[in-house]
């Protein structure tokens, strides 16, 4: 007879996770996951097949919340306010999850990721389509991708140093981003 489960993957995958973001990816120990759900460290490999699997998980895991925090944002049917509020959430995403965060956009930092990638963006290029038209739809979704990315990237690590108000900067550029969509009409 099997013996009574101490744990779950999930459980493995929200301990992980959580010590990733509290000690960084270096850091990461199966030992510390194993304590972190109540069971020796070997226990974890009737759920996990590595370190690196484990990582697997928790970025898929970062994936699927991102992709509904985005989901979720854009709901209201008028696409600059869907826009607005999908970086407002990308953003909000990044600073609660930092070194995941950084981590999703490492090369090959999860098997399978492009599948995610196309869910993820799904209603991000319904939106941006609706902005830009639909020739423009993937050139206008990366654009604003690469400006948020690099905006929180350089956020996240402490490098606008010339004060000034950094919300006010974020608004500002979105805000140019949007004047020149092509597809929006220009009343």
């Amino acid at each position: 007879m099997p013996a009574h489960a101490q744990t779950s993957t999930a459980a493995i995958v929200a301990a992980g996770r959580h010590l990733l973001e509290e000690r960084g990816a270096d850091a990461l120990t199966m030992q510390d996951v194993a304590e972190a759900v109540g069971v020796r460290a070997p226990s974890l490999y009737k759920r996990v097949r590595s370190r690196s699997d484990l990582f697997r998980l928790i970025l898929e895991d970062v994936a699927d919340e991102l992709t509904a925090s985005l989901d979720a944002a854009a709901g209201s049917g008028d696409p600059v306010a869907d826009l607005r509020a999908m970086t407002a959430a990308y953003r909000g995403f990044a600073h609660s999850n930092p070194v995941t965060y950084t981590l999703m956009f490492a090369p090959d930092s999860v098997p399978g990721a492009t599948a995610r990638s196309v869910r993820s963006s799904a209603a991000l290029l319904r939106v941006v389509a609706e902005l830009a038209g639909p020739q423009h739809t993937l050139p206008a979704a990366r654009t604003i991708v690469a400006w948020a990315h690099g905006f929180i990237t350089m956020e996240l690590a402490g490098a606008f140093r010339l004060g000034g108000d950094v919300e006010q900067a974020w608004d500002f550029g979105l805000d140019q981003i949007l004047a020149v969509m092509p597809g929006r009409s220009r009343a």
